[in-house]
């Protein structure tokens, strides 16, 4: 599966326009003992060299990020699900099989930037469907930072004004994790390129940035998809760990794809500080700070994920004027992913800059998943609905191919 997969990503050699969005990732021989050799050392070409080599990307030669060989085989618009490689279904596929995806209705966005809707039977804040966007917190979702820790991050880069924002944590020598969106990616990859060689976490915030729970399975496997192979192959291989659904919109089936089929932990926020408003008029700078003002002097418990923004000069010259604040009442600064868990923002590495990337597929090996059936112990609620989990049925797609035009 990983030849075919890293076959199917050879690119052909063309431009990729990138239209702008709304401004709403052995075998071994035995030896008998005795007495060691002479030369107790292996030559450099020995294979053994490669099982403890320590290395900053994963040994694929991936082309260079921002040239058309890069951009050639990613979609340019919304991704179209009947365009998807063949092993991101299987996966999908056998993780339904095992009964690992909840059947729950999709949800509906009645008006445009509007919450999406259930069906009048399916109530969102039950165990059976725990939408985050109504508050329901999943056993795994990360909504809070440890206590006394302001946990960085940012959304919807990369863009112009990301550069100035890199620079800025980079002379206070500080770090954040990024939750990017994918064909931002593809129209600012010098931005990209600054924020990931500063040791940035680079993290997944969807390819175009909708409504999650509103989406088929397919069309979930394709937000999620693309923005992680794109990061792998622009960051030395390194699979992302982290993801942060567009306004915050999850539920049991969207969390249970990411996880099962890409291995993504979902990340939300306990405060919002509604900066993408500075745009429009609809929040002003100074309320912005007055809350800060608030968050940062009050209790340690728990620690603080505050949403924020990187898409206009204006956001990132709020977050300049409060930094310093962010010390001054006693906080650790650090990078979401650098603070939560095990502290490593990749699913094969540490960090942006670490030595210990090893080569890994985005997807996770189906044959790692228990049928859910035979253990009684999923992770999540059986399903209450009928039809929308059913398995897919493959698309063979040949590669490489061209996208059609969105």
């Amino acid at each position: 599966m990983l030849l075919s997969t890293l076959f199917a990503f050879l690119p052909l050699v063309s431009a990729v326009t990138v239209p702008a969005l709304n401004d709403r990732h052995d075998s071994h021989e035995h030896v008998q003992p005795g007495a060691l050799p002479e030369r107790w050392y292996q030559d450099d070409s020995h294979p053994v060299h490669r099982l403890f080599k320590r290395a900053t990307d994963d040994g694929i030669a991936y082309p260079p990020v921002g040239s058309p060989e890069w951009s050639a085989p990613f979609p340019q618009g919304v991704p179209d699900p009947a365009f998807l490689p063949q092993d991101w279904v299987d996966a999908l596929n056998a993780a339904v099989e095992a009964g690992r995806i909840p059947d729950i209705p999709l949800a509906v966005s009645e008006r445009p930037q509007t919450n999406p809707v259930y069906p009048a039977t399916v109530n969102p804040t039950s165990p059976e469907v725990c939408s985050t966007t109504y508050k329901c917190r999943g056993p795994e979702d990360l909504w809070d930072a440890p206590d006394g820790v302001f946990a960085s991050s940012f959304d919807d880069g990369p863009y112009p004004s990301s550069g100035r924002l890199v620079e800025f944590l980079s002379a206070n020598n500080v770090k954040t994790t990024h939750f990017m969106i994918g064909v931002h990616i593809l129209a600012n990859p010098s931005e990209f390129v600054a924020a990931f060689e500063a040791d940035n976490d680079i993290a997944v915030h969807t390819w175009s940035h909708p409504y999650m729970t509103t989406l088929s399975n397919l069309d979930i496997l394709g937000q999620l998809g693309w923005t992680m192979q794109l990061i792998h192959h622009s960051t030395g291989g390194r699979v992302p760990r982290y993801w942060r659904p567009p306004y915050g919109d999850s539920d049991n089936r969207v969390r249970a794809i990411a996880k099962e089929v890409f291995g993504l932990e979902t990340v939300i926020w306990n405060l919002d500080t509604d900066d993408w408003g500075l745009s429009t008029g609809a929040v002003t700078p100074e309320s912005i700070v007055e809350r800060f003002e608030g968050w940062l002097s009050g209790p340690k418990s728990p620690g603080l994920m505050i949403l924020q923004h990187e898409v206009t000069d204006a956001s990132i010259d709020v977050f300049m004027n409060v930094f310093p604040l962010i010390a001054q009442q006693g906080w650790e600064f650090g990078s979401l992913a650098s603070v939560v868990g095990d502290r490593r923002a990749y699913q094969n590495a540490e960090s942006s800059s670490s030595d210990d990337v090893f080569f890994k597929d985005i997807i996770v090996d189906p044959a790692a998943l228990t049928p859910s059936d035979d253990t009684g112990d999923s992770d999540y609620p059986a399903p209450t609905s009928d039809g929308l989990s059913e398995p897919t049925e493959g698309l063979s797609v040949p590669f490489p191919f061209e996208f059609v035009r969105f």
